[in-house]
């Protein structure tokens, strides 16, 4: 990623006041570009959003993207550079309750936001953030590529399979590439896996669950421990996000298309696994116990299949899942401490950008190595052991005991 290619450029983000738009707004400050968020208030509280102060200096607009009108005319003002679309509605088990309002928003608020830069086109580079649940998932064990079908078993996931046809439909009709010296607009979708890491509090969701019961002191209840989920640290799609919205500003319709953003293969784990490994890097007796009511359909397997990126935009994932639930139990215990979660979030990052990612393409793995810093250590044997040093935190795990 080329840092200064960011500075002084406008993007607009919408759903920034979202777990992964406040990681993003808090980024995208420190590169130097004018933030405008467009979203509602944040989802829940407290919130990443409130806690860090994602919201200084970012220009706000308090708006539905199921308000097509605000949404032009906010598009008309400010004119932005690169817009990246997250505004949505996230969760699996509310879409059950709730379905047309999920249509609603993450198929019509999509459709808004394209429509309005198609009738007043401006930015060059423009992001949708769907999902990996997007595609139809036959729970076959094989990563899904890109050009697999869209399919979705519950509402939630149905609505981002049709929003990848809605973008889908626009680029090839609106924004073609044959014509992209007309109209100047490059149009891409991503598709990430399960993004874990501080200052996530969205109902239903696993490490929120898991924080909130380990600081409460009380047991947590696990619905689907079997399920296999391709989890990964927030920061790792961000940056597939950023390299991706600078190649289409750069490179154009060559970077267009869908692309998926998700973890190496053994990065994908259980539930029972994941929260196995929370437990004992929280301490203090954190344990969880398997609830055995009736839920509702969730998909038992699902796996991404990254080689577009990895060849393409030369991205690779920076934090293996032992280090990303490292570094997210690190965040909680310090926002249970009372700390300057600004400060917190702004740290997380500086490292992140320290981490290298050697790659051995003879073995196709990837390890981590930090860049050596007086400020920071972060170190990961592949051997014997690995320390993660968080701002106060220390946590340390014996690699032979991963399965």
């Amino acid at each position: 990623m080329n840092y200064g290619f960011w500075k002084d450029k406008t993007v607009l983000i919408t759903g920034n006041t979202g777990f992964k738009g406040s990681w993003l707004t808090i980024w995208l400050k420190i590169l130097g570009c004018r933030v405008v968020g467009y979203s509602l208030a944040p989802p829940s509280e407290p919130s990443l959003f409130q806690v860090s102060g994602a919201g200084n200096n970012t220009e706000m607009i308090m708006g539905d993207v199921r308000d097509k009108t605000l949404l032009a005319r906010t598009i008309l003002k400010y004119k932005p550079d690169i817009v990246i679309h997250m505004a949505a509605q996230s969760l699996v088990r509310p879409s059950y309750h709730q379905p047309a309002q999920t249509y609603e928003i993450n198929v019509m608020g999509t459709v808004n936001l394209l429509e309005a830069l198609r009738v007043h086109p401006c930015a060059r580079s423009v992001l949708v953030v769907t999902s990996d649940k997007c595609y139809e998932n036959r729970e076959s064990g094989r990563p899904f590529r890109e050009n697999d079908p869209m399919g979705g078993y519950d509402p939630y996931s149905s609505s981002k399979g049709c929003a990848e046809l809605v973008v889908a439909a626009y680029r090839q009709s609106f924004f073609p590439e044959n014509e992209y010296s007309e109209h100047q607009v490059a149009l891409a979708s991503a598709r990430a896996g399960n993004v874990i890491g501080g200052g996530d509090w969205s109902k239903d969701r696993l490490i929120v669950d898991a924080m909130n019961a380990f600081i409460s002191g009380k047991k947590l209840y696990i619905r689907n421990p079997e399920a296999v989920r391709p989890w990964q640290h927030v920061l790792d799609p961000l940056t597939g996000y950023l390299i991706l919205a600078e190649k289409l500003w750069t490179h154009g319709p060559a970077y267009s298309g869908a692309w998926n953003f998700g973890p190496d293969l053994e990065d994908s784990r259980p539930v029972a696994w994941v929260v196995d490994k929370l437990c004992r890097f929280w301490g203090g007796g954190a344990n969880w116990r398997h609830d055995k009511t009736c839920s509702p359909h969730e998909a038992e397997l699902l796996f991404l299949d990254s080689s577009k990126a990895r060849l393409k935009l030369e991205w690779h994932p920076r934090l293996k899942i032992m280090s990303a639930l490292a570094w997210t139990a690190a965040w909680y215990r310090a926002f249970q401490r009372g700390a300057d979660m600004n400060a917190m979030c702004l740290k997380q990052i500086d490292q992140y950008e320290e981490l290298k990612v050697i790659i051995d393409l003879t073995k196709h793995q990837k390890k981590e190595k930090p860049v050596s810093s007086s400020k920071h250590q972060f170190l990961q044997s592949s051997s014997t052991s690995f320390n993660i040093a968080m701002p106060e935190t220390k946590i340390y795990e014996n690699h032979h005991n991963q399965p």
